[in-house]
């Protein structure tokens, strides 16, 4: 399959359901990215490498920019919504919302509600051309994050899922992503959605 020369730019949000509660997967606007900083802060590693100080917002708000603008680029938010939500939701970002067939299609509708949508996850993909393996495109997953209230569900799990079937769509045909060593847990988490260890991956600090 090859990419589109549009790469994200196309992209339209999705809703999953899990049991009785639904998940609007979209991209993330500016006015996101206080909270998305907060997801980052709020891990074992993240709480020592993150910041939450005008300098550090500034920063963020920089890097969205040039995520934003790049269409090879997607940064996702993940909200939980109730229906008039959702549906308030994929109209303001431009979006049409796919409903729960995508992932959990056998879980029961959920009743309209007056809980407002919110913030519970995120994770940057990026679109990577390559000449290597016949000129394939790489599927490069990071910084993915799930709050504590939408932990348990099995959320991490479908939201990979959906990322995995988005990136086939837009044309890649091998995810990868980078996890630290001393995230056990994640390892053993990663193994069971199929990924291999079959690289040794290396970082140098150019600060």
């Amino acid at each position: 399959m090859q990419p589109t020369p549009s790469g994200f730019s196309v992209f339209e949000a999705e809703t999953i359901t899990l049991a009785d509660r639904r998940f609007l997967i979209r991209r993330a606007t500016e006015s996101d990215v206080p909270g998305l900083a907060a997801l980052l802060r709020d891990d074992a590693l993240g709480a020592s490498r993150e910041g939450s100080g005008a300098e550090e917002m500034a920063g963020y708000q920089h890097a969205f920019s040039l995520i934003d603008s790049d269409p090879n680029q997607l940064l996702v938010a993940v909200d939980e919504v109730t229906n008039d939500a959702e549906s308030h939701g994929a109209e303001s970002h431009g979006a049409e919302s796919h409903g729960a067939e995508s992932h959990g299609a056998d879980a029961p509708q959920q009743s309209p509600e007056t809980r407002p949508a919110a913030l519970v996850g995120t994770l940057q993909l990026t679109l990577i051309p390559s000449l290597s393996r016949r000129g394939s495109t790489r599927l490069q997953i990071e910084a993915v994050r799930v709050g504590p209230n939408a932990q348990g569900l099995g959320l991490g799990t479908a939201v990979f899922d959906w990322a995995h079937d988005c990136g086939h769509r837009f044309g890649a045909s091998l995810a990868q992503l980078t996890t630290d060593k001393s995230r056990a847990d994640a390892q053993r988490f990663y193994a069971r959605l199929g990924y291999e260890a079959s690289h040794e991956g290396l970082k140098r600090d150019l600060s």
